[in-house]
């Protein structure tokens, strides 16, 4: 995953837990994230189709976790946002008269689909509220 999306939904995903009571504003979130609050808007709009968070318009309107910090998982989030292969992408048109060329993507599949497995198990052992725990 060569972009920031994760990084963002996990600073998102902890100003949450951090503040669970309240229902923080896209241009608050993105206060802290120092970046575009349509930004913190697309995540959100991803964090909450997954079911990850709610959220609620109007003057007072904000997000909030939908559950509790402890149930959710980083590799939750990740899956969420993923939007690549760990390893990044294969090669798009190898040599087909090449000996290498014309079987690499088959086995770099393999090794890609083993990677993103062993992110993913590492991941679901961590939970939010685990990560959140290390800031004050």
């Amino acid at each position: 995953m060569n972009n920031t999306r994760f990084a963002t939904a996990i600073h998102i995903m902890t100003l949450l837990t951090k503040f669970p009571q309240d229902w923080l504003s896209s241009e608050w979130i993105a206060g802290s994230i120092n970046i575009n609050p349509v930004i913190v808007r697309k995540e959100i709009s991803v964090l909450r189709e997954a079911g990850l968070i709610v959220s609620k318009q109007g003057k007072e309107g904000g997000s909030q976790l939908s559950k509790n910090a402890e149930s959710i998982s980083i590799s939750e989030i990740y899956s969420v946002v993923k939007n690549t292969d760990v390893l990044g992408k294969k090669n798009q048109n190898p040599n087909p008269s090449c000996s290498i060329g014309k079987e690499i993507n088959q086995h770099l599949h393999n090794l890609f689909i083993e990677t993103d497995q062993l992110v993913l198990n590492f991941l679901g052992n961590k939970s939010l509220q685990e990560f959140s725990d290390q800031f004050e």
